[in-house]
């Protein structure tokens, strides 16, 4: 009977982590407890932790005299929405949530379940950093886990969670992650504070002006969602966790809609201004096109020149890569093809078809993105897009411009079905750039210059702004009407379920980092 009141007194107080008063101040800062989370993360009553029990070794720095059962992180596994799904969750509570030798062990063990299981890990960081009493002891534990998660990367996906503080080397395990979540005036994330920036380089910078939610999500593109609270980071894993595989063998779960897939919305045939240079918002086609208009946006205040996503289409989860010409014209520069490429071989990896939109009148010029190595950024997307071997659908709306043309999915790189509406322009550049290098004396020498200019951009407006040629080359499967998209592209995904596809035998290839 003492063994049993011994247990029952060990479990309640791993249960309290660093104790009631703490608790309180976690709830004072705006963040719910750790276990809170890990109740609203989970289906009622799923979860079943693991080392419970476990403290630190650490006997230097009295610290024997501080032994919290535990030790600061809670894992487990449990179920969402039914599913398997694996956890670790930092309790700021217990040394400010700090990676001890024991703690890291903890974490290591269920990412090692995970990938045995072929189940997804989430991360629920809030942490100090290494704790410092244990030296290099810590500094090995966070090691272990940067190794599980660089195994882990493309077999089980990874989601982060950042719900108060990760800094220093802490920031790695995140950064390799699938995605960051950050939670608005609680988290934050940066390599070196503000404190070491003032002393090393004299400038003045807030922790949330370093690291806050929005400058990872708006700015640095660390992050791919912010949100305003804890509870709406954990309703949002939960989401996002519905689109995703468990692993990379398995399919996407899919999900039963009423919505009809011949559903025809003959707003789409209006959307397309009279005018080639006016912007219009690509949101208005996905939301139109897609399973009872549900689009997850990844990514969303980061490189708005390109939309990358989640939605259903017939029930099956697909990932959206779409220009946008509400923002630089729908151009892709440095920060809109690295997203595009990441988000392309995430979908890739997990066995997610890829539906990309096209309105892109070319890279966008300049020599900052010359400098910045524009032609090594945007060979990602190329070849993240032609190394996929998922299911691949093109729409193109309007423009298609040069090399850009090529990069968005196009047939050449090995895409299966490419449709376009009668207002898409495929050509190596526009009409009115082409006809000053086509006829630039012709015009020059006309007594009517503007006259003689408009008459050669007519002309080649009706040869090559049109999608025709492409469509007589093959290049174009079909020329559709707007308002049929959500059908052809139903069909077109149906007619390739059970798509095999495989690239040459090779360890990896060597993307352009």
């Amino acid at each position: 009977m003492d063994t049993l009141r011994y247990l029952e007194e060990l479990e309640r107080r791993a249960e309290l982590g660093g104790g009631e008063e703490r608790l309180r101040k976690q709830h004072d800062a705006g963040k719910l407890t750790v276990r809170e989370r890990i109740d609203l993360l989970f289906d009622p009553g799923s979860f079943q932790e693991v080392d419970k029990l476990v403290t630190h070794r650490c006997r230097d720095f009295d610290m024997d005299e501080q032994i919290v059962p535990g030790d600061g992180v809670v894992c487990g596994q449990g179920r969402v929405e039914g599913r398997p799904v694996y956890a670790f969750a930092q309790d700021f509570t217990v040394f400010g949530g700090s990676l001890s030798e024991t703690n890291a062990a903890k974490i290591v063990k269920i990412m090692d379940l995970a990938m045995k299981m072929g189940a997804p890990v989430v991360g629920l960081n809030d942490s100090g950093g290494a704790r410092i009493q244990e030296g290099v002891l810590s500094l090995g534990g966070y090691a272990d886990i940067f190794l599980r998660n660089t195994l882990a990367s493309g077999v089980v996906p990874q989601i982060s969670a950042i719900m108060g503080p990760c800094a220093g080397g802490a920031v790695y395990s995140p950064a390799i992650t699938d995605f960051n979540i950050m939670v608005e005036g609680t988290s934050y994330m940066f390599v070196t504070g503000p404190d070491v920036i003032r002393t090393v380089t004299h400038e003045e910078v807030t922790k949330e002006q370093l690291g806050g939610a929005m400058t990872h999500n708006a700015t640095s593109g660390v992050a791919h969602f912010a949100v305003a609270d804890d509870r709406e980071c954990l309703r949002l894993i939960r989401e996002l966790l519905g689109y995703l595989p468990g692993n990379n063998v398995d399919n996407p779960p899919r999900r039963e809609t009423s919505d009809p897939p011949d559903r025809e919305d003959e707003a789409l045939d209006r959307l397309i201004p009279e005018s080639p240079n006016q912007p219009y918002d690509m949101h208005d086609l996905i939301q139109s096109v897609f399973d009872d208009g549900g689009f997850l946006e990844v990514h969303r205040h980061y490189a708005k020149n390109i939309i990358v996503g989640f939605a259903r289409l017939g029930g099956t989860t697909v990932g959206i890569v779409a220009n946008q010409p509400a923002h630089l014209a729908g151009t892709l520069d440095i920060d809109a093809s690295v997203k595009g490429a990441r988000f392309v071989r995430f979908c890739d990896a997990f066995n997610i078809p890829l539906v990309t939109f096209e309105d892109v009148p070319g890279f966008l010029p300049g020599t900052r993105q010359e400098y910045g190595g524009i032609i090594r950024h945007g060979a990602k997307l190329l070849f993240a897009f032609a190394e996929a071997t998922v299911p691949k659908l093109t729409v193109i709306t309007r423009k298609a411009y040069g090399g850009a043309y090529c990069v968005m999915s196009s047939k050449h790189i090995r895409t299966d079905v490419n449709f376009a509406w009668p207002s898409a322009e495929i050509a190596v550049m526009g009409p009115e750039g082409a006809v000053n290098i086509l006829y630039k004396r012709e015009i020059d020498a006309a007594p009517d210059k503007a006259a003689a200019r408009a008459k050669r951009v007519a002309e080649f407006k009706e040869k090559f702004a049109n999608p025709y040629v492409a469509a007589s080359r093959g290049f174009v499967d079909e020329v559709i009407r707007p308002r049929q998209t959500r059908a052809k592209l139903i069909a077109a995904l149906g007619g390739l379920d059970g798509k095999r596809d495989r690239n040459p035998p090779k360890k990896h290839g060597n993307i352009p980092l």
